[in-house]
């Protein structure tokens, strides 16, 4: 009887790859990367991957599967948060994900699913759930361990799921954190833009993406410049200030380096795109100095990321 496509596939990938030079070892985190609060990392990992997603969905399982069919499959939408480990060879898959285990118990999650491959559901079940590509993070559909949580506090539901498996000797881990809540309304109009330029000299904006600690525009951020562009046509005599602001997280000279080619980029983009004058923009970056939330809480440092307009 031939094997069911998707192991053949899986087969072929694992061999591909075993066949792969094998790529110098990474030393040290990606740029930008931080454990999340309260949960840390199995010591001697070094993070190969870190997203966060101000608002995301992502696929957990709360059950193992029956009859190679999940039970209990969710889809989370809220602030996502995905950090991917890699520890060298030592520790065995049971040790780094039993180590996550306990700290996520302490940090008050409950424990929905703590299974191992075959008690999981072997490959399909690996197929169901959302990971990081190669080679940010690689998944042994054959020798993995998965943890599903939850936990309510203040009002406020947080999911946690740990995968932890084994490429070579080395030992691959992702935490992914979906932290539950409606999309922010973050579209500014042209109008309310001019409502705010005339009243207080200023407007904040956060329809306005990059990827962490990245300055190149996503394209979700175009609503967002079409209205910049649409008040700057409406009045040709507007000249503005686009200021670049970022949270407290990372070192103090980066950060100011980081708003400023942020607010670069936005000007850029509306003269590319939008034949707004280079002259009727000038750019800055303040970094971490003008904050509008408190840099202790993520609901704060979220504030605290934007671009802002400024009446000269």
């Amino acid at each position: 009887m031939p094997a069911p496509k998707h192991i053949l596939g899986s087969l072929v990938l694992a061999a591909l790859l075993c066949l792969q030079a094998p790529a110098s070892a990474q030393t040290r985190d990606v740029p930008g990367a931080r454990d999340y609060p309260g949960i840390g990392r199995f010591a001697g990992s070094v993070a190969t991957a870190y997203v966060v997603k101000d608002f995301d969905a992502t696929r957990m399982q709360a059950a193992a599967f029956k009859d190679g069919q999940p039970t209990d499959a969710r889809r989370l939408e809220g602030r996502i948060v995905r950090i991917a480990y890699r520890t060298n060879p030592g520790p065995s898959i049971l040790e780094v994900s039993r180590n996550f285990e306990t700290q996520l118990a302490k940090a008050g999650f409950e424990t929905l699913l703590a299974c191992d491959t075959d008690a999981c559901g072997a490959i399909p079940f690996t197929e169901s759930i959302d990971t990081l590509p190669v080679p940010q993070m690689w998944v042994d559909g054959f020798n993995y361990r998965y943890y599903a949580g939850r936990k309510t506090e203040g009002g406020r539901e947080t999911w946690a799921s740990v995968i932890v498996s084994q490429n070579n000797q080395d030992i691959t881990a992702q935490v992914t954190i979906a932290e539950l809540g409606a999309i922010a309304n973050k579209m500014v109009d042209a109008a309310a833009m001019a409502k705010g330029l005339g009243e207080t000299g200023h407007i904040a904006l956060y329809g306005i993406y990059f990827d962490t600690d990245k300055a190149v525009l996503k394209p979700e951020s175009r609503p967002t410049l079409e209205q910049i562009a649409k008040l700057l046509t409406s009045q040709p005599q507007l000249s503005v200030f686009i200021v670049g602001h970022t949270d407290s997280q990372g070192a103090y000279d980066y950060n100011l380096d980081l708003s400023k080619r942020r607010a670069e980029a936005v000007a850029a983009e509306l003269v590319k795109s939008f034949r707004i004058a280079q002259t009727r923009l000038r750019t800055a970056g303040v970094g971490l100095l003008a904050p509008v939330g408190s840099n202790a809480t993520e609901a704060g440092r979220a504030l605290n990321r934007r671009v802002e307009l400024v009446a000269p």
